[in-house]
């Protein structure tokens, strides 16, 4: 019962900032923030990435 009550609290803490984002019109840009990345931290991310989808690809379907 409290994981329900917890998911439900985070969906609705989730729809709250999102109307309020709305409200006051504020574009949050994915692209905004990887301007300010330095190059190594973008390498280590693209790697990570790179990794995880390489495992995800050799997954088998059961």
């Amino acid at each position: 019962m409290g994981w329900i009550i917890l998911i439900v609290g985070l969906l609705l803490l989730g729809g709250v900032m999102d109307f309020i984002a709305k409200k006051r019109n504020i574009n949050i840009d994915p692209e905004e923030g990887a301007k300010n990345v330095s190059d190594s931290e973008r390498i280590y991310i693209e790697t990570y990435m790179h990794g995880a989808k390489q495992n995800y690809d050799n997954i088998p379907f059961l």
